[in-house]
């Protein structure tokens, strides 16, 4: 049997001085992610246009990838902190490696060369066409009858 203990934090200047920079980007409220990737999806006529937040990130560090009409953004990010006394030794020596992703399901029969990207300031804008139906042939057709 498994036991759930809440993690008690407090304010001390112990926990501000060895906190996770990130900590506060990866984390929300009750440790859930409640800022990260945040998401806006326009529809236009021609086709949809998402814009996610991507705060911290840069170009490099963001993928996105087509598979089986789903398409998922990825982003990932390395950190390393040095503090450093007057002879070099370490006080405090951190590293974070963290990534996160979201999935949108386009369909599939859009294709990748359909999708257009762009990454400005923080913001990764994504146009996606929307794909009509292919037009049927309307000519009549005999049908017989037995």
């Amino acid at each position: 049997m498994m036991t759930y203990y809440p993690l008690a934090t407090t304010n001390s200047l112990l926990n501000r001085l060895m906190s996770d920079p990130f900590e506060s980007f990866f984390s929300g409220a009750a440790g859930h992610q409640t800022h990260l990737m945040t998401t806006d999806i326009r529809e236009t006529e021609k086709d949809y246009q998402l814009e996610i937040d991507l705060p911290g990130f840069k170009k490099e560090d963001v993928t996105a990838t087509l598979k089986d009409g789903y398409l998922t953004v990825t982003a990932k990010t390395t950190t390393e902190t040095k503090d450093e006394g007057k002879d070099g030794t370490y006080l405090r020596k951190e590293r974070f490696v963290g990534s996160c992703n979201r999935s949108f399901y386009v369909g599939e029969d859009v294709k990748q060369a359909d999708i257009t990207a762009k990454f400005d300031n923080g913001v990764l804008t994504l146009v996606i066409p929307k794909k009509l139906p292919e037009p049927q042939n309307e000519e009549p057709f005999a049908i017989t009858i037995a």
